[in-house]
């Protein structure tokens, strides 16, 4: 994958399912995850989809919640956070639409998600909707 120059790095939006895989389970999510925080690529995230992290790992994966701290620190520190301006409602998850709504605002090269409803679009506005696997193979 070329990932660009470095004041030119791809944009990314890593989806919650993305960020709870890299964050708990390692693979290709977590491949990416580190790619942001080591600035090879430009993460891409909204406060409310830092809100839906938060909240998903307090309601289904307890082991994760003495990590939040540092996970919070990492995201502060290697992703853009934007604040959407642009309400999207395409597909029929309202968290989806988020995802499109931050991603549009952060001018994103890509989606990376495991969602289908999202992964179905293939793509939104030039940004490719695309699974982990898919975007280290680009």
């Amino acid at each position: 994958m070329n990932l660009g120059m470095a004041g030119n790095r791809v944009r990314v939006i890593l989806d919650t399912n993305i960020l709870i895989s890299a964050i708990g389970f390692g693979g290709v999510p977590r491949e990416i995850f580190l790619l942001t925080v080591e600035e090879k690529i430009k993460g891409i995230i909204s406060q409310i989809l830092l809100a839906e992290l938060i909240e998903v790992v307090n309601k289904k994966f307890p082991k994760l919640i003495t990590n939040l701290p540092n996970i919070e620190a990492s995201i502060n520190e290697s992703f853009v956070i934007v604040q959407p301006k642009k309400t999207i409602n395409i597909v029929r998850d309202k968290d989806d639409n988020r995802v499109l709504e931050a991603a549009v605002e952060g001018e994103c090269n890509f989606i990376i998600t495991g969602g289908q409803d999202l992964l179905d679009l293939g793509k939104f506005e030039n940004i490719k909707i695309v699974t982990p696997s898919q975007f280290l193979e680009e």
